[in-house]
């Protein structure tokens, strides 16, 4: 199955229109055509709407051109007059409702969001019918019916997960009827309210990608009037040619950049399934386009291309007293942010005593009047200079994956911008390494575009050799993600992972050219030799190996007493094992000491929250100047899914045996009722949040009788049940109050306890699926509306790619 979209260009004349249906009529597979409103109608709905709003009879001018338009159209497409009339006939109902509401606009001279989207998703459901006219056979649907979108602020949000499951079941029947399906792109409507909304400028593209997506489908295309993406704009440069392929994130970054061939929120659904998507030509057939997909085959030079944006602004705000203010950036972005301002590009200076952004000649004016409100007071006082702006320039993104693989890609870049006597006013460089943008003079682009495109060539990789200890569920599913990416890797990041040893309690397998991943298990029960802790240290240390990493991925005490040695060696350590990050203060300190004297990384996010990212989160906060005042947290998934699970029909005791069964909980599950582990999480954030804590200073609230614990485990289960009654009772009393059960580890300026509380519906913890961990940051900067971090927090899969991110940290990728 294939989505095929169609732009406004594709549909907007007759003629277009048959070449679209030449285009869907040599598919011999099932085929869903999702179709924009005809070029430039959108924005006469936009203008009729806003005519009529202003009181300005105008709008029904703009009305009646619409009509005209649509009904040209139908005459050249469908000769058939009583087919034709038919069709006339529903385009004309749909535009006598598009009148009617404007009249109503202008009776009352307001226009309410919701309103306006009505107005602006006709143009697509006109369209579509004219479609469904043209295509023999075809069917019409409704996106409304099954795209919906939650209000967040003043965005309309897809819930994918819902619109997922209605694309789904509206779709189910249509493959084996084998008729092409017609989809008018752009609109949706609201999940709760049912009102109309939309999809944004480019939301077709978007409609296309979320039913691909739902349906698995086998290639997205997107038909439009270009050939493909270009490697630079073709009206300046006369060389550009079309990229054959190229990854999600090069089509993300170029198109975010000013290359208006896809709208760049279609790459998220499709990219998440590892859909390619096909961009071609409706009016050139022979081109072969450009497809964009998770991996391709490297080229031969360092960059992929260069996009470019005419016309914008720098808005500068400067003075020697901003070096050390807390939350400069903040209020900057959240003034820009208010006043619905996008800023493209960000450069400060190392000093911090400047900071510049890129905006657009248009917002310019506002921009400069809501930073100088922001900063008022500053700016009087003299601590900040008046904001600046400076205008006739123009942006430059250079784009390409390759040039993570390159060292001297920015200086070979500048070089020869310099050479030619081209000046750089400001640079950005994001940390993904894909991407250098920069402004110049707007009189300056064309010669900066050309030269550049004439410049580029490609590189070598980097080595990163692992010893990885302990290969049970979380190991083990290590290193079947790091088998499965290692290629993509190697390909696309310039990487190559080495596994250079793998050990397990009583033996191991070294090998300084690699461990074949692909027999691993065979391999280590061939060669391994006899190990203990001490004898594994002596075998790491002694092969000497650069750029190594020992990942832990045991709950050993043993294992995690080595650090300190491999640290003194110059090997990083990524750890699973949550032993030494909550061992004593005083141990904790000195190996975070030790690994920072000795150049080496001591990185645990895997410690809490599995997966999540909670501690590089705190580390960022309180490296950027912020101070962590209260942590909140629900950090157990074992306990989450207990409470979660519990009901009238299950009783706690049954809940208990589940989450063992399951997985979810320690082989004796009194582990996690204690609260233990809990306790050492916490121990972990408070630390990495600059407090000075140990286990023995949490005060913990235990919610199971002291009892149950001193016993055997036997005992345990036995008596596990007398707890059902008075947990069912009190379970009644909740929910008939709308709360519900959370196991809350609690940091509040210092002073650290674990309890177990009701939160009712208003509470951030209230809903809380399955095993899933979330933590409330109030720091300094997210004071009054903390910092909020939700998702899996168990689970051998996320907890792997947790680990497995940390050791691509360390990489430096």
């Amino acid at each position: 199955m294939k989505i095929l979209k169609f732009g406004g260009s594709s549909v907007g004349t007759p003629e277009s229109i048959l070449k679209v249906k030449e285009i869907v009529s040599a598919r011999p597979e099932s085929t869903i055509v999702v179709v924009s409103a005809l070029s430039g109608v959108t924005d006469q709905l936009i203008r009729a709407s806003r005519l009529s709003a202003e009181g300005d009879t105008a709008f029904r001018d703009e009305i009646a051109l619409i009509r005209a338009r649509h009904r040209a159209v139908c005459e050249g497409v469908v000769p058939d007059e009583e087919r034709r009339s038919a069709l006339e006939a529903g385009l004309d109902a749909l535009l006598d409702q598009l009148e009617r509401i404007c009249e109503g606009i202008y009776l009352l001279q307001v226009l309410p969001p919701k309103t306006a989207n009505e107005v602006m998703g006709f143009g697509e459901q006109l369209s579509s019918r004219i479609v469904e006219a043209v295509l023999d056979g075809a069917m019409r649907y409704d996106a409304t019916d099954f795209v919906k979108t939650r209000r967040h602020g003043v965005l309309d949000i897809v819930d994918q997960e819902l619109s997922y499951s209605l694309i789904r079941d509206a779709f189910r029947d249509w493959s084996a009827s084998g008729r092409t399906a017609v989809v008018p792109g752009f609109i949706a409507s609201d999940a709760e309210t049912g009102e109309r909304t939309t999809l944004g400028r480019g939301g077709s593209d978007y409609t296309a990608s979320l039913i691909a997506a739902a349906l698995e489908a086998e290639q997205l295309e997107i038909w439009t009037d270009v050939d493909g993406f270009m490697t630079a704009d073709p009206r300046i440069i006369k060389t550009s040619y079309v990229i054959p392929e190229m990854t999600y994130e090069e089509a993300m970054e170029l198109c975010n950049f000013g290359a208006k061939v896809i709208y760049p929120p279609t790459l998220y659904p499709v990219c998440a399934k590892g859909i390619p998507i096909l961009i071609k030509n409706t009016f050139n057939l022979k081109a072969p386009g450009t497809v964009v997909k998770k991996d391709v085959t490297p080229g031969d030079t360092s960059i992929k291309g260069i996009s470019s944006i005419d016309d914008i602004s720098l808005i500068t705000l400067s003075g020697t007293s901003m070096v050390g203010i807390v939350g400069v950036d903040s209020r900057i972005f959240t003034a820009l942010a208010q006043a619905q301002i996008s800023a493209f590009l960000v450069s400060q200076s190392a000093s911090e005593t400047g900071i510049s952004i890129g905006v657009s000649r248009a917002d310019a004016p506002r921009a400069r009047q809501v930073l100088s409100e922001a900063f008022e007071r500053e700016i009087t006082n003299g601590a900040i200079n008046p904001v600046e702006v400076r205008s006739e320039l123009a942006a430059v993104a250079v784009i390409g994956e390759n040039m993570k693989q390159h060292a001297g890609i920015a200086g070979k870049l500048f070089t020869t911008l310099g050479r030619n006597g081209i000046s750089v006013i400001a640079l950005a460089q994001g940390a993904a390494e894909s991407n250098i943008s920069f402004i110049v003079e707007r009189r300056q682009l064309r010669k900066s575009l050309n030269v550049i495109h004439d410049s580029f060539f490609l590189s070598e990789y980097q080595e990163l050799n692992l010893f990885l200890c302990g290969i049970g569920t979380v190991g083990g599913r290590l290193l079947g993600q790091i088998a499965q990416e290692r290629q993509r890797l190697m390909r696309e990041r310039g990487l190559k992972i080495n596994i250079v040893g793998i050990a397990r309690s009583t033996c191991a397998v070294f090998d300084r050219g690699g461990i074949d991943l692909s027999c691993w298990q065979q391999t280590l029960r061939e060669q391994a030799i006899p190990t203990d802790p001490e004898r594994l240290k002596q075998e790491i240390i002694g092969m000497n190996i650069f750029n190594s990493v020992f990942v832990d991925c045991t709950a050993s005490p043993e294992v995690a007493a080595l650090y300190g040695d491999f640290f003194d060696h110059g090997i990083s350590v990524v750890a699973a094992n949550k032993i030494a990050a909550s061992s004593d203060y005083a141990n904790y300190s000195r190996l975070k000491d030790l690994a920072r004297k000795r150049g080496v990384k001591w990185l645990f996010e895997t410690n809490v929250g599995a997966g999540l990212p909670i501690i590089g989160t705190i580390n960022d906060l309180r490296n950027s100047g912020d101070r962590i005042l209260k942590m909140e947290a629900v950090l157990s998934g074992t306990l989450n899914f207990i409470f979660n699970t519990l009901s009238a029909d299950i009783p706690f005791s049954e809940t208990v045996r589940m989450a063992k069964e399951q997985g979810f909980s320690e082989p004796d599950p009194r582990i996690d009722l204690s609260g233990k582990d809990v306790i050492r999480k916490l121990v972990i954030l408070s630390r990495e949040a600059g407090y000075e804590a140990n286990q023995e200073d949490v005060q913990a609230d235990l919610f199971i009788p002291r009892e149950f614990f001193d016993c055997s485990e036997e005992e345990f289960w036995a008596k596990l049940p007398s707890l059902d009654a008075g947990f069912e009772a009190r379970r009644r009393e909740l929910e008939a109050e709308g709360k519900r059960w959370r196991f809350v580890a609690k940091m509040d300026n210092g002073r650290l306890s674990v309890s177990l509380k009701a939160v009712d519906r208003m509470h951030s913890f209230y809903v809380l699926d399955g095993s899933n961990n979330i933590i409330l940051l109030t720091t300094e900067r997210y004071n009054r509306h903390p910092m909020l971090i939700q998702g899996y927090g168990a689970g051998a899969d996320v907890t792997a790619a947790g680990v497995f991110a940390d050791i691509m940290s360390i990489a430096n990728i």
